[in-house]
């Protein structure tokens, strides 16, 4: 989505809104397509002071499977960006400047961008998610399981210690 913002480039006060939809269907997270929603994209630009700011939300539900128990859930999921915009940056490189190219900022590829950097590695289905026994396979979340939990050898000694107590 390429937004013009040269109307406003010189009117301190101005503002561009704007709304769109990305399509991350596509993009592959871990083998996983989890974006199968449209994540949409509102914003504005606003020149403020003579300096452009972009900022916008993205946001979309994500079809996600948590790690530890494997249950599919929906993970709602929204970014927040702002940049500064500038026709030219006279001190080299700055990483935290966007660069116009003829009057025009590409927000479709920032919003995409950072929503993508946003995802998490690790997906759970609630922060104390219990997961599942590596045992019997049980949801730990559902109950609890009857495997006999065994003992690390290297410290058997100590478990018959306790075992005299009894």
């Amino acid at each position: 989505m390429l937004l013009n913002v040269l109307r406003i480039i010189n009117a301190p006060g101005e503002r561009i809104d704007f709304r769109f939809e990305l399509d991350l269907s596509d993009v592959d997270f871990g083998g996983l397509y989890p974006a199968q929603n449209p994540v949409v994209v509102t914003g504005d630009v606003r020149n403020t002071a003579g300096m452009l700011l972009l900022s916008f939300t993205a946001g979309t539900v994500l079809r996600s499977v948590c790690d530890r128990c494997l249950k599919n859930f929906d993970d709602p999921r929204s970014v927040h960006c702002e940049y500064a915009l500038a026709e030219r940056v006279e001190n080299g490189d700055n990483d935290d400047i966007i660069v116009l190219e003829d009057g025009c900022v590409d927000a479709g590829e920032l919003a995409r961008t950072a929503f993508i950097l946003e995802m998490d590695t690790k997906t759970l289905c609630s922060e104390d998610c219990k997961g599942i026994c590596p045992g019997c396979g049980v949801d730990l979340n559902q109950g609890s399981c009857t495997c006999q939990k065994q003992v690390d050898p290297r410290l058997a000694v100590l478990a018959r210690l306790l075992e005299k107590d009894k």
